[in-house]
């Protein structure tokens, strides 16, 4: 049995390759995750997939892994757990690398809850920058996008059209919105919980500007400065991210206006790794 899983700050989608056969348990960063709640999800997985530890491959893709510690620590609880034949942590972004690009080159992006950007050369990741999280970066993702919504809406400059359709959508008062950001846990899924509402309305001329100002800081700051560090101006971008899915027409028009192709959009990177892992499986 060969399983893969994919996980993301907000959630981990888990399949077996051959049969597609797969469950989604709570995101698994290990930033954000305590032993029991990692223990407890891979119990589920367990009890789900009926496994045995002979000839089980894992495959695991995680946000957060590429902090050596934390890879350590997620191999140590998937061992310890799970009890995989064989074991391979990497991180979400090679994931997604091999989802949307396979064995070919080109620039891949990541825009959920948070975002990232890579120069895959078909084969490996050649060049990454430093991701600096939801606090200091994370530009044009989900939980960025929330950022921008919420402060507009505190600070009154959302206009009260809008304000008054947020309010309906989300209906906490201002102290309830500052306590779950400062107080609660997880306040990065909190703030990209906020984004749905851009996205249903990108009709509306505020929340279309609130896209395009995050994919601006996106393209302006890790987009931009890839490009430049690795020659790839005019390469393809291919994109993985559940958010990215939600804002693609907005989305494909900004980067098509500032000369960029943008190839394949992957909402969910789970199948394209199904895709990826299934070449490698020996032929009937």
């Amino acid at each position: 049995m060969i399983l893969i899983a994919d996980s993301g700050s907000t959630k981990t989608t888990w399949m077996e390759v051959t049969t597609g056969n797969k469950i989604v348990t709570e995101g698994l960063n290990p930033h954000f995750t305590t032993d029991e709640q990692f223990l407890a999800a891979c119990s589920t997985v367990r009890q789900s997939f009926h496994l045995s530890s002979i000839n089980f491959q894992l495959f695991f893709y995680g946000a957060g892994c590429g902090n050596d510690s934390q890879h350590e620590r997620v191999e140590r609880l998937l061992m310890a757990s799970l009890r995989p034949e064989t074991l391979s942590v990497a991180t979400d972004m090679l994931g997604a690398c091999r989802a949307v690009s396979g064995h070919r080159e080109s620039l891949v992006g990541i825009l959920g809850t948070g975002s990232n950007i890579c120069y895959y050369d078909g084969q490996r990741i050649v060049n990454q920058p430093v991701s600096t999280g939801y606090v200091m970066g994370d530009n044009g993702s989900a939980n960025h996008v929330g950022r921008i919504l919420l402060n507009d809406y505190l600070t009154r400059r959302m206009p009260e059209g809008v304000r008054v359709l947020f309010y309906e959508t989300y209906p906490l008062s201002d102290n309830q919105f500052i306590d779950t950001v400062y107080h609660r846990p997880h306040p990065n899924r909190f703030l990209a919980s906020l984004a749905p509402f851009a996205a249903a309305h990108q009709g509306n001329e505020y929340c279309n500007h609130v896209i395009l100002t995050a994919l601006f800081d996106w393209h302006h700051g890790p987009v931009e400065t890839l490009q430049q560090q690795t020659g790839q101006t005019e390469g393809i971008l291919n994109i993985v991210g559940g958010f990215a899915k939600a804002i693609e027409p907005t989305l494909r028009r900004y980067f098509a206006d500032n000369c960029l192709s943008v190839g394949t959009i992957l909402a969910d990177p789970i199948d394209g790794l199904q895709i990826f892992h299934s070449s490698a499986l020996p032929a009937k």
